[in-house]
């Protein structure tokens, strides 16, 4: 144990009650002092130019809200540059995927990834419409960059602080929220978090606090203490607690994708034995907020992960946005054009536009940011090294990641926008895609394989794969959607979406498609001889990969190409494609033949319906047979197809499945994930609880294989080296991929630590 932590052992004997609370402002301001003329004059009440651009640059922010029921809550918000959509000066509004329903006064600060500086922004809720919420501003200036340097938030951990369990996170006292899985690792590591406090007159501040070690310390099982050293004396946070003790804050550890979830009730202290143990080199804060922990959760975050903050080249280019110092010097001159007893306005104006003042304004700032955070107790304080990458989260080898899998970063997404919406059936219906910008170009894939869609439902990206119906080659990509009962993203285009809509895919995907595929046997005819037959099986919406297919061969393909299908539907009406179908048939009575079989009337397609269909086609010998439909009847014709001698590389299949979501359980604690090539150590992260492991290392920037990220292509099948990892069923594995240890990692979640290698698949 260290002389810190014995130190805090030891004050935990009298805690908490015995500890002195300040519970009022003279009491506050006699210890923190009051704020200068100049901090409170920074202060707008509406967003101007410069704010405007750090919001269309900011990939994330802390929001701290309450909800209908009165309860504290403090998350982050974002996941891209631009998320704040900015209606006017005074009105904002942004996705909030989480149900948590805000009301009332709310707060904010933006980040910039590398930037020490951070815009704060506090108003109402004006409207709340699904996870869109809008909110009026009141107020907005620039926060001092102390937290984040404190913190050292942009540089991420040596790979053995940043994996390894955190001495610090010793047992300790009582039962309590702080007792719940990975909450007292999360807090051992975390430097950094937004504090969210309330006043008793309508407002509300989300403000950030950084330290160099744990920026909050556990005392016992319920009890958290964050030191409060000194800043620039507007002690808001402080006095709201004294109007009103209810908080909440989320923590943040670099590197990591989850965030800790805390709310509770909160006092302050200066009790000078518990100050002593937070001391830096002799120096303790000042005073000490103490939280009655009332819940505490560890969770994956979307905002974060998807905001890839700690990524390479993650930092925004300065050039793109302003210096918010010389931001918060704009701010000054415009509060003091209207105030009394500061600063002429006049002065500060010319003072600004004189050439080089913003940068030696960052010069000045950065040596008073120095020589206020030493005075403190911090060493190696650098203001400049916010934007530098010391140490990696990931261990990973020198070498350059071009060989297995996508890289370090994710694959880029294609935005397209609905040019189309054609209805197929009463649940069915084809969307046609073409690109979002100016520029059409064509998309490109082989007939049968399929794209993943990515929409944005409740402020979450949300994706499914689904199979292109059109042929390949077009600028519009048309893909048929079938609405399934309880489908989170079947439900969304079959009410949501409109012409004018934005999307986004990925792909194609899939091995699944028609090509040239002439077994490789001496005994098998010339290709120029051949006949070029394939036989199609499809229920329901499997027929769309076949459409592909069909369409394709008809427009491109001459001769004695033959074409055979045999699709199951529930009744008339939803036939998907039945009109064209039909003109197709009639059209090419040659080259295809259709045949429909509806249970509603016929009853279920079973085995022997599909041998007496494929012995009265007598198909030639070389032909390929593709099928595409629920379980039941892709075993079924694959027993059939065995049971005819059918050889297996002619049969090519593609299973389908529910729409509706089907979640894997997974851990309710961070697990540790050590990713490997060919037994070579390549890095090792922490996947957050609810998050895939796929998610997990494209974040921490790993080379991890993948394509569909909905567990349909296989692209992301990694062998499983140990641990155990659970998976959403179905999915594209086979039993022997199973038996052999393979996992997919898009759909894949660690019940334990787990050891993967990406290049034995």
């Amino acid at each position: 144990m260290t002389c810190e932590n014995k130190a805090t052992s030891d004050v935990r004997e009298n805690l908490p009650s015995a500890l002195r609370r300040l519970t009022t402002a003279d009491e506050v301001e006699s210890t923190v002092g009051l704020p200068a003329s100049a901090v409170m004059l920074k202060q707008i009440s509406a967003l101007d130019e410069g704010c405007r651009t750090v919001l269309a640059r900011c990939p994330i922010a802390a929001f701290g809200y309450r909800d209908s029921e009165g309860t504290s809550r403090t998350t982050f918000i974002g996941g891209t540059p631009g998320f704040v959509r900015v209606h006017s000066p005074t009105r904002i509004s942004f996705s909030l995927p989480e149900p948590g329903d805000p009301h009332g006064p709310v707060s904010f600060f933006f980040l910039l990834p590398g930037v020490g500086e951070i815009l704060r922004v506090n108003g109402s809720v004006a409207a709340r419409k699904g996870a869109e919420t809008t909110v009026d501003i009141a107020e907005a200036y620039v926060h001092c960059a102390q937290a984040v340097l404190r913190s050292r938030l942009w540089q991420l951990p040596a790979p053995a602080e940043s994996v390894a369990p955190a001495a610090s996170a010793a047992e300790f006292a009582g039962d309590g929220p702080l007792h719940r899985p990975g909450v007292a690792e999360f807090l051992a590591a975390a430097p950094f978090l937004a504090l969210s406090t309330w006043d008793g007159s309508g407002g509300s501040d989300t403000s950030p606090r950084g330290d160099r070690q744990e920026v909050a310390r556990i005392l016992d099982g319920r009890t958290l203490v964050v030191p409060d050293r000194k800043g620039n004396k507007r002690a808001d946070t402080l006095h709201n607690l004294l109007a009103d003790d209810r908080l909440s804050f989320a923590a943040l550890v670099p590197g990591r994708t989850g965030v800790l979830h805390v709310r509770g009730r909160g006092a302050i202290t200066d009790d000078p034995a518990l100050l002593e143990t937070m001391a830096l080199r002799g120096m303790p804060p000042h005073l000490a907020l103490l939280i009655d922990v009332e819940h505490a959760e560890v969770t994956g975050s979307d905002a974060v992960a998807r905001s890839r903050l700690w990524t390479p080249g993650a930092h925004v280019d300065r050039g793109t946005v302003p210096d918010l110092m010389a931001l918060a010097g704009e701010h000054l001159a415009a509060g003091s054009a209207t105030a009394e007893g500061g600063p002429p306005a006049f002065l500060l104006k010319a003072v600004g536009a004189i050439p080089g003042m913003a940068r030696l304004l960052r010069l000045v700032m950065n040596c008073a940011y120095r020589s206020g955070l030493r005075k403190e107790g911090y060493e190696d304080v650098e203001p400049g090294a916010g934007s530098r990458r010391r140490g990696f989260f990931v261990r990973r080898r020198a070498a350059d990641d071009g060989g297995t899998g996508a890289g370090a970063t994710e694959k880029p997404l294609r935005a397209v926008r609905i040019a189309e919406l054609r209805r197929e059936t009463p649940s069915a219906v084809t969307l046609v895609l073409e690109d979002a910008g100016m520029d059409l170009e064509p998309f490109d894939f082989r007939p049968g394989q399929f794209f993943t869609l990515v929409a944005d439902i409740d402020g979450r990206p949300v994706r499914r794969a689904y199979s292109a119906s059109s042929a390949p080659g077009s600028a519009r990509l048309e893909v048929t959607v079938k609405h399934v009962e309880g489908g989170r993203f079947s439900t969304h285009v079959h009410r949501s979406l409109r012409v004018g809509d934005r999307l986004a895919v990925r792909g194609p995907s899939g091995s699944f498609h028609a090509g040239p595929q002439l077994p490789d046997a001496p005994d098998a005819p010339d290709a120029l001889d051949a006949p070029d037959e394939i036989v199609l099986v499809a229920a329901g919406s499997g027929v769309t990969p076949m459409m592909s297919m069909i369409r394709t061969r008809l427009a491109v393909r001459q001769g004695r190409d033959r074409i055979a299908l045999l699709y199951s539907s529930r009744s008339a009406d939803e036939i998907i494609f039945a009109d064209e179908l039909t003109r197709l048939a009639k059209d090419n009575p040659d080259r295809l033949t259709v045949t429909h079989v509806l249970t509603s009337l016929d009853g279920r397609l079973d085995a022997d319906g599909v041998r007496r269909w494929v012995t009265g086609l007598s198909p030639a010998r070389y032909a390929h047979y593709y099928t595409c439909g629920p379980g039941p009847l892709m075993d079924a014709v694959q027993g059939v197809l065995t049971g005819l001698g059918v050889p297996d590389e002619l049969v090519h299949q593609e299973r389908y499945t529910s729409g509706a979501d089907t979640q894997a359980v997974a851990a309710t604690a961070p697990q540790e994930m050590t990713v490997e090539e060919d037994g070579r150590p390549v890095g090792t992260v922490v996947v957050e609880p609810g998050q895939t492991l796929l998610d997990a290392g494209l974040a921490a920037g790993l080379p991890m294989p993948y394509s569909c990220t909905v567990g349909n292509c296989g692209d992301c099948m990694v062998r499983l080296r140990g641990g155990e990892v659970t998976q959403n069923e179905p999915n594209c594995l086979t039993p022997q991929q199973r038996a052999d240890g393979y996992v997919l990692t898009c759909v894949g979640c660690p019940l334990s630590k787990v050891t993967l290698d990406i290049a034995d698949q």
